[in-house]
């Protein structure tokens, strides 16, 4: 697979749009979610681009998988959620048209609803902040 510059997630993934990173490799980029349903919600996209989850090479799924332990790890040292989910939208429901997969704490009694939960505002406004906590516990953890 290769990189499409027309791609918004092949954009995003290689920092060639602002994003808050917490934590990368040479397969994935991991960063915040611009429109959080919760801080420390955060998004893995492989550098590569890839609309669906199987057309994933081994290495890049393996790369994501780590990554998705690596930050629910940080999340739950930080933010203390009663879990956390981690989800992807694939076909229809891909907003980035590049395959993207959610780690997003959660607590109890909340619906995953972004309709219904809007606490975007709130959250964006400490995507910085956010992004400097996470990505020291993942130094930290790592």
């Amino acid at each position: 697979m290769t990189k499409m510059p027309e791609c918004l997630g092949c954009r995003l993934s290689n920092q060639l749009e602002p994003v808050q990173i917490i934590y990368e490799n040479e397969y994935v980029c991991c960063f915040l979610d611009i429109e959080p349903f919760n801080e420390g919600h955060t998004l893995i996209l492989p550098k590569q681009h890839y609309l669906d989850v199987e057309e994933l090479d081994i290495e890049t799924a393996h790369a994501i998988m780590s990554a998705s332990m690596i930050i629910s790890r940080a999340i739950k040292k930080l933010y203390n959620p009663d879990g956390i989910t981690i989800c992807q939208n694939g076909g229809l429901f891909n907003d980035l048209s590049h395959y993207h997969m959610h780690v997003i704490p959660r607590y109890n009694e909340q619906p995953l609803y972004m309709e219904q939960q809007k606490k975007i505002t709130k959250e964006r406004n400490h995507l910085s902040e956010t992004k400097v906590t996470l990505k020291n516990m993942i130094d930290k953890i790592s």
